[in-house]
């Protein structure tokens, strides 16, 4: 298995695809048109400002097929975490990180950021959807079935068994009806209790299945250097080979037989993921088998992680905040902190629409009120330079106005300041201040300009992972 570090965001010309990937321009096609079909890998032409951006925008992408030998296409990765194509596991890290080409530790920690994030679905991602087609995700399902294992044990199937005065819980019943009894002073004595205990059948077909399973689901994900990402100790618990349970047709047919008969969730599971893994019988050197686990959009893992750590407090109600005065009458104390922000009217319906402005995350921090917005964003910004990759004039403008749908609120409380910034990430070890960003004729008004911080990635995560809040005096506001 060959393993390789890719950036999100970087330009790749299909030779650097081909270094990467260790194969010919014939043998890289067909991988890069199953990339681009899952809307992993994007092409954009081939030009010297193209090969300097840090951000893709979707008016830049190409449609066109794939040729061998193209050279009028870059190639670029939209996606954070793990692929697995062609015998090929591409290990793909987040754009901001711009001085290594191989940082295990930094993804290590991403990929438990993204299971965090992702730990409220309670599905197993079986399945990869595409515009196109669909295909069975191999590194989802032997993902669960590992850290099902570590958590719950091999699967086993118990059963009761009666003993003659054994250790487990006396049959009061079965001990006064089927043996002898001694009187003695009018009081019965009974010589042999009737006990009953339950046994684990070690060599139960499906609990030997799971261990077989678990070793190999084990063995592929070490010879895809793996293990090691996401912290997962192999597993080795048998030699059994999977022929040795019968064809993949009988096999089957036992997992539903099972599971007509077992009404425990977790077993039921457990046997549901195995039935797929047999079924579609696919391995991670499969062309047609791609497998991933990761995000397209690791944007919005950046500002749920800001949101977390930041303490927003856009769905808190009014009442239950900490505001320098109390909350004044004409504020309803079970309206959310969301909510007051105004919906346009359209005065032809007398109704008002239900979309309306809606800001990333509000922290209010003693008497400060300040509106934050999580940037995904590779931002350079350098003295004397004109700024480049960072965010748009809508951007900034939504930042004035997220203020002033908040001002009538803020003086009736009587903040005593309000601050808005831009929170981006950053390899870096501190908190870097990188100015503002502003336009006089909404500054003019009396709105704060929008201050712009880098933070550490690492620390932020950290906050996340352990579920600590960030002391967000750090940032010098």
């Amino acid at each position: 298995m060959i393993s390789k570090f890719l950036r999100e965001q970087k330009r790749y010309t299909q030779k650097d695809l081909c270094e990467k990937f260790e194969c010919s321009e014939e043998k890289v096609v067909p991988i890069i048109r199953k990339l681009k079909e899952f809307g992993i890998l994007k092409a954009v032409k081939a030009s010297d400002p193209q090969r300097d951006m840090s951000d893709l925008i979707d008016e830049d992408i190409e449609v066109a097929d794939v040729e061998v030998g193209e050279n009028d296409y870059l190639y670029v990765f939209t996606f954070v975490g793990i692929i697995v194509v062609a015998g090929r596991a591409l290990k793909c890290y987040p754009k901001y990180l711009l001085h290594t080409e191989e940082p295990q530790q930094e993804l290590k920690q991403v990929l438990k950021v993204l299971e965090k994030y992702n730990s409220k679905e309670q599905i197993i991602r079986m399945f990869n959807d595409s515009s196109e087609s669909s295909s069975f995700n191999l590194l989802a399902v032997l993902l669960f079935l590992i850290q099902d294992y570590y958590e719950n044990g091999v699967y086993s199937n118990t059963e009761d068994i009666i003993e003659s005065n054994g250790s487990g819980e006396i049959l009061w019943d079965k001990t006064i009806n089927e043996t002898f009894t001694l009187l003695s002073h009018n009081r019965p004595y009974y010589i042999d209790l009737q006990t009953k205990k339950r046994v684990t059948n070690d060599f139960d077909y499906f609990q030997r299945l799971h261990e077989c399973i678990l070793t190999k689901a084990s063995k592929e994900m070490r010879d895809a250097d793996l293990l090691e990402l996401f912290e997962i100790t192999e597993i080795d618990l048998t030699d059994e080979a999977l022929d040795d349970f019968g064809d993949k047709e009988y096999i089957l047919y036992r997992i539903e037989k099972e599971l007509s008969t077992q009404f425990n969730t977790r077993k039921q599971l457990v046997l549901k993921t195995i039935y797929a893994y047999i079924d579609h019988s696919g391995n991670l050197y499969d062309t047609d088998c791609l497998s991933m686990f990761g995000t397209n959009s690791f944007n919005l893992v950046w500002e749920r992680v800001c949101a977390d750590v930041m303490d927003n407090q856009l769905d808190t109600r009014l009442g239950a905040l900490r505001l320098p005065i109390a909350l004044k009458p004409e504020y309803d104390s079970n309206t959310k902190l969301i909510d007051l922000i105004e919906k346009p009217l359209w005065s032809a319906t007398g109704k008002t629409a239900s979309d309306t402005l809606i800001p990333d995350l509000v922290s209010i921090t003693g008497e400060q009120f300040i509106i934050f917005d999580a940037k995904y964003y590779n931002a350079q910004l350098e003295p004397g330079v004109a700024p480049k990759g960072q965010p748009g004039i809508e951007s900034v403008t939504k930042q004035y106005l997220y203020q002033l749908a908040y001002q009538r609120f803020i003086i009736d409380h009587e903040f005593k300041s309000v601050k808005n910034c831009f929170l981006m990430p950053t390899e870096n070890k501190d908190v870097e201040d990188r100015g503002e960003a502003s336009m006089e004729m909404l500054s003019g008004l009396g709105l704060q300009n929008v201050k712009v911080r880098f933070v550490p990635a690492r620390m932020v995560y950290e906050h996340y992972l352990s579920g600590r809040k960030l002391d967000i005096s750090i940032l010098g506001l």
